[in-house]
This record gives structure tokens, sequence and C-alpha cells, in this order.
């Protein structure tokens, strides 16, 4: 691999300065004994003691984590099956349009998205609350792992199909034994994907949750509108932890999968 020049490395290093700057300010004023964010008088963890001992915000952050789990499962299922049904597809017009379908919910606004499923909800009568906030991340999770699971499965060798044909393998042997396990690291990353797009989501959340039932992302806003809260801080260093331990997991188990792979094709 060619190796970056001192320039490159230099707007590398002031990208990513720029891009996480705000948020290790936002924690290393959560550690401050003074309760705001001008002057740090002294290290403390009452700001993180205040949202254990708050347990609302427990409950709070217990939804969020359900629905994120919920809804990344159940789209990368939807997803996954849906990828392959449009790899399928012998019509390439059809499959285009329907690739293009997708990408249009992916680049759509969460403002857009938000609005019409409440508008959707309102007009057929389900009561805004967990269900349609767990229908609607689905949604707009579902293109994101078709999009991350299609590339694997076009870089597969359709001669590994045929091979389990030609040996008897049944349509679910073929699924189940060759297809899942070799796009295995594209249903992963789309998983992961849909969990982050969920917890992170406030925009679509905001328009469908109802009194009763609220995520993290919605209740952060409205603490933050009430006034400055060293205990918002204290919920986001909590989430960016969680978000960087996912993002470990993430790598570690696609670098288990990928050895797994390399040895089964030694």
């Amino acid at each position: 691999m060619k190796k970056l020049s001192a320039a490159s490395k230099a707007y590398l290093v002031l990208v990513f300065a720029v891009l996480y700057a705000p948020i290790l300010y936002l924690i290393f004023y959560s550690f401050n004994s003074g309760g705001n964010m001008n002057n740090f008088e002294s290290f403390t963890l009452e700001h993180y003691q205040a949202v254990f001992d708050d347990s609302r915000l427990i409950v709070i952050l217990i939804n969020t984590v359900i629905v994120a789990l919920l809804s990344g499962l159940i789209a990368t299922v939807i997803g996954t099956l849906g990828a392959i049904g449009i790899v399928s597809i012998k019509d390439k017009k059809m499959r285009n349009t329907l690739l293009s379908l997708n990408n249009v919910l992916i680049v759509s606004p969460d403002v857009v998205i938000g609005a019409s499923f409440l508008i959707l909800f309102t007009m057929i009568g389900v009561k805004l609350g967990f269900a349609s906030v767990l229908v609607s991340h689905v949604a707009f999770s579902v293109p994101i792992v078709v999009l991350m699971v299609l590339p694997k499965l076009l870089e597969m060798n359709t001669s590994l199909i045929d091979a389990a044909r030609d040996l008897g393998a049944t349509k679910r042997d073929v699924l189940t034994r060759v297809i899942l396990p070799y796009i295995s690291p594209g249903i992963f990353a789309g998983f992961f994907m849909a969990l982050t797009y969920s917890l992170d989501d406030f925009a679509v959340t905001f328009f469908v949750t109802g009194n009763g039932f609220s995520t993290l992302s919605v209740e952060i806003y409205s603490m933050a509108r009430a006034g400055i809260s060293l205990t918002v801080n204290a919920i986001s260093g909590l989430v960016f932890a969680i978000t960087v331990l996912v993002v470990i997991g993430y790598y570690f188990i696609n670098q288990r999968t990928k050895s797994a792979m390399a040895e089964g094709q030694r």
C-alpha cells in the first residue's frame, strides 16, 4: 500500500480533530463539578451518578436499546432476503428499478420519512408508541441492510451455487450453507449499521413517538431545550462509549469471519 504523504496525514489529523473535538469537549465537561461548560473546577462522577439514579432515564435507555436491537434484527432479515431477491431477478430493468427505489429511501430526508409515517399511522388508527417507533426504524433500516449485503452477493461466484446444486443440495441448503455464510460479513455490517442508525435517530422518532414512550435522542433534545445540564453530557458520553464498544465488537467479529472464510478456502 502506498504511504501517505505528510500533507495527507496532516489533512487527516485535521479532519478527525474537527469531527471528534466537539464530542470530546462535551465528554470532558461531563466530569466537571462546576455544573457548567465554562470553567472546569474539579473531577466528579456526580452527573453519571445522576443518570443512573434517574429511573425514568434508565427506562428510556432500555427502550432505546430494545428498539435498536429489534429493529436491527428484523431489518437484517428483511434486507438480506430483499437483497437476495433483487440479485435473483433476471430482468435487468426491473432490478435497476428496485435498486433505485431502495436508494431513494436512503437519501430521503428523515423529516419526510417521519412525517409520512405519522400521517400513515394517524390514517390507519395506530396508536403512537413502541410499535410505531419500531416499525419506522425497521422501515428506514431495511434499505441500509440491502445496500450492505448487495456487494457481497454481486461479488459471489455463481459457480459455487451451481456446484452445490450439482452435488444434490436443495434450495434451502444452497441458501443456508452457501449463500448466507459467504455474505455473512455484509449481513453483520448491515446489522450494525441498522443498529447504529436506530440508536442515534432523532427526526423520525420525534414524529412517531407518543406520550409515555420515548427514546434517548428525543429525551436528550427535550432536556437540552430545558437548559444546559451536564447530565446531558453524561448521557451523551455513555452513548458514545457504547457506540465505540459496538464498533470494536463489529471489528473483531468481522476479523473472525474473514479468518474463518480464509481457512475454509484453503
